[in-house]
């Protein structure tokens, strides 16, 4: 079993929180895991990626080669696209419909779903609107991750479990809403 996962998207959008849950999951589930250093963190609105690697034998570098990940997660629709050297050809991209412009020049959304679709393995869904339905606007992170968990070779309870240990100091309501969260975008991907 082996998962290379590119998470991708803007500062501020919880990046960090989809690859903690992911990764207390994957211990829970005795898998290796490399992590690579995630990018533009000290800007809040600057890109930010992260290469995630599970396996169930030891890994030996934490960047995914070209043309190798099996997933790209992405809270945002146009960091989508700037990692698709990475996806292999039967890879996923599970994104964010609603974009975070955070440029001058941003392109016309049409134009980067367009790109996204050309994608065969594409699931493109409006996580604010389900994360705002689940209760809170700020985790649409978590619908992401929700939707992306089909791909991600591990059971759907342990990123729930992963939930439960990441957001339990801040109370049961939130953990609440992350779990709803993670349902909601679990049940939009259809799988």
């Amino acid at each position: 079993m082996k998962t290379d996962i590119i998470i991708s998207g803007v500062g501020g959008q919880g990046i960090l929180s989809i690859a903690a849950t992911i990764g207390l999951a994957a211990v829970a589930n005795n898998l290796y895991l490399k992590q690579s250093e995630v990018h533009g963190m000290s800007q809040r609105g600057g890109d930010v990626q992260s290469h995630f690697r599970l396996s169930d034998t030891p890994i030996a570098s934490d960047l995914i080669p070209f043309g190798k990940a099996d997933l790209i997660i992405s809270v945002e629709p146009m960091e989508s696209l700037r990692y698709l050297p990475w996806l292999s050809k039967e890879g996923w991209i599970v994104t964010n419909s609603v974009p975070m412009i955070n440029i001058p020049d941003y392109p016309p959304l049409d134009d980067i779903i367009s790109e996204i679709k050309k994608i065969r393995n594409h699931l493109i869904i409006d996580a604010d609107s389900i994360a705002k339905d689940a209760g809170s606007s700020k985790a649409g992170n978590i619908v992401i991750l929700g939707a992306a968990s089909p791909f991600i070779q591990m059971p759907y309870n342990s990123l729930e479990d992963a939930i439960r240990k990441l957001f339990g100091k801040k109370g049961e309501e939130i953990v609440n809403i992350n779990l709803k969260a993670l349902k909601a975008g679990r049940e939009v991907s259809g799988k």
